[in-house]
């Protein structure tokens, strides 16, 4: 049998899945948008890849919503890059975005249980 592409094995993500996940993954710290992205492909097992064309916007979109804050630093590898932090309101949009998550998920388990 042979092995599966990679890219087959992709999974797509729900539309305001993305933001959740930039914000979890700014929990744990400011990160550059590059970072933001090889960490959601890491954490996924390479399942998540986030093209710059979703993050930037993303990005953008959360710190319109005052849900992030962004700062202009020099990066690992000593290049200009912009971090994105965190807010206080992000942090409460968090909490209630995993609440319904979690409510979803259980939700579509048990009615696929009965299928």
């Amino acid at each position: 049998m042979a092995k599966a592409e990679p890219y087959q094995n992709r999974i797509e993500l729900l539309q305001g899945t993305l933001d959740m996940l930039i914000l979890r993954t700014l929990q744990w710290g400011a990160q550059h948008g590059h970072g933001i992205g090889q960490a959601l492909r890491t954490s996924s097992d390479d399942l998540f890849q986030i093209e710059h064309g979703s993050l930037y916007p993303a990005l953008h979109r959360l710190e319109r919503q005052a849900l992030v804050r962004s700062e202009w630093k020099v990066s690992e590898s000593n290049r200009r890059a912009k971090y994105y932090t965190l807010t206080p309101a992000g942090r409460k949009h968090l909490v209630r975005e995993e609440s319904k998550w979690k409510l979803m998920v259980a939700t579509i388990s048990r009615v696929m249980s009965r299928a």
